[in-house]
C-alpha cells in the first residue's frame, strides 16, 4: 500500500497539471503563442540547464561500472530499434512513425528515477549510472527519429546522413547532456549566483511543458490515434519491463541497481518527448497522449513490477 500511496503521490500531481492545461486553455487563459513559446523555451533553455544540472550534481565516476551501464545502453539500443522496425511494418500512418517509436522507449528515469531510488533506498544508488548509460542514448536517438521521420520536411532531403547528424549534434538538449558530462567529470562547481539563477530556471520545465501539453491536448485528434497510443502505453509500461527485467535479474543485478531498471524501463514517457516533437515538426497529438496514458497508468504497473520483485527477494 505505500508503495501505491507513493507512486500516486510521484504521477497523479503530473497528470493533474496536464488537466490543468488543457483546462487553462479551453478557458482562453492560455493561447497557442503562449504553448508555442512554452516549447520553445523549455526545448533550448530550461531543460538543457535543468539536464546539465542534474548530471553535475551525480557523482557517476564514483560507482562507475561498465557491465551496468553497457546493459542500459544495450537495453535502450534494442528497444529503441526494435520498435522502430515494428513501426515501420505495422503502422498504416507513416507520418506518426516519429512519435511512437520515441514515445514508446524513453522514460522519465531521471527525475522520477532518483525520486523512487531515494524513497527506498536513502540514497540515489545506480540511478547516475543508469542515467549515464541510457538517457544520452534517449535523445540522441530521438533526435535521429524525428529527424529521418519527420512528416513535414522534403523526404529525399531528410534523408541523409549529414542532416541527421547535424540534428543530432546541435539539439540543444544533446549538448546539455554533454556538458554536464563534462562538468561533472571535472568537477566544475558554480558560484552560489550562477548556480541558484540555473536551478530557478530548471524548475520551470516541467511545469511549463506539461501545462502546453494539456494546452495542446485535443480529444478529438486524440481519439483518432487511440489505437497507437493505447500500444505504445502498453509496450512502455509493460513490454519492455516483461522482456528485459528477467535478463537483468539472471545477470545478478539486485536492489539499487534492479531498481533503477525498473525505473529506466517501466517509468512513463518523459514529456521532453513532447517538447521535442513539437520543436522538431511533428504534430505531437501522440505523443501527448501517450505521457497522459502513461502517467495515468504507471503509478499502478510500476508498484505491480516492485511487489512481484520485493516478494521473490530480489529488491
Amino acid at each position: 500500500m505505500d508503495n501505491l500511496i507513493y507512486s500516486l503521490n510521484a504521477t497523479v500531481p503530473v497528470f493533474l497539471v496536464i488537466v490543468a492545461g488543457y483546462i487553462f486553455k479551453k478557458l482562453g487563459w492560455i493561447n497557442e503563442g503562449f504553448i508555442k513559446s512554452a516549447n520553445k523555451i523549455t526545448f533550448t533553455i530550461t531543460l538543457p540547464l535543468l539536464l546539465i544540472q542534474d548530471m553535475m550534481s551525480n557523482d557517476f565516476l564514483q560507482e562507475f561500472e561498465l557491465k551496468y551501464i553497457l546493459y542500459c545502453a544495450i537495453v535502450t539500443t534494442v528497444c529503441f530499434i526494435g520498435t522502430t522496425i515494428g513501426a515501420k511494418l505495422f503502422l498504416k500512418d507513416k507520418s506518426i512513425v516519429a512519435e511512437f517509436v520515441q514515445a514508446s522507449y524513453r522514460s522519465s528515469a531521471a527525475v522520477l528515477g532518483t525520486a523512487f531510488v531515494l524513497n527506498i533506498y536513502g540514497n540515489t544508488g545506480m540511478v547516475p549510472l543508469m542515467i549515464v548509460g541510457a538517457v544520452p542514448l534517449y535523445n540522441i536517438y530521438a533526435v535521429a527519429i524525428l529527424t529521418i521521420e519527420c512528416p513535414s520536411q522534403d523526404t529525399e532531403h531528410n534523408h541523409t546522413i549529414k542532416k541527421t547528424l547535424k540534428g543530432i549534434v546541435t539539439n540543444p538538449i544533446i549538448l546539455g547532456i554533454v556538458i554536464g558530462v563534462i562538468f561533472s567529470a571535472l568537477r566544475v562547481e558554480f558560484s552560489q549566483m550562477v548556480d541558484n539563477t540555473i536551478s530557478s530556471l530548471a524548475k520551470i520545465t516541467t511545469p511549463l511543458a506539461l501545462l502546453a501539453i494539456g494546452g495542446s491536448f485535443e480529444i478529438g485528434k486524440a481519439i483518432e490515434k487511440v489505437k497507437p497510443s493505447v500500444i505504445a502505453t502498453v509496450l512502455k509500461l509493460a513490454g519492455w519491463p516483461i522482456i528485459f527485467l528477467p535478463i537483468a535479474v539472471a545477470m545478478g543485478f539486485r536492489d539499487a541497481k534492479l531498481m533503477a531498471l525498473v525505473i529506466m524501463l517501466g517509468s512513463p514517457t518523459t514529456p521532453s518527448c513532447y517538447i521535442m516533437a513539437k520543436n522538431m515538426k511533428s504534430e505531437g497529438t501522440l505523443t501527448s497522449s501517450v505521457i497522459v496514458l502513461t502517467t495515468l497508468f504507471s503509478a499502478f504497473t510500476i508498484t505491480a513490477i516492485i511487489f512481484v520483485l520485493r516478494s521473490m527477494g530480489y529488491l
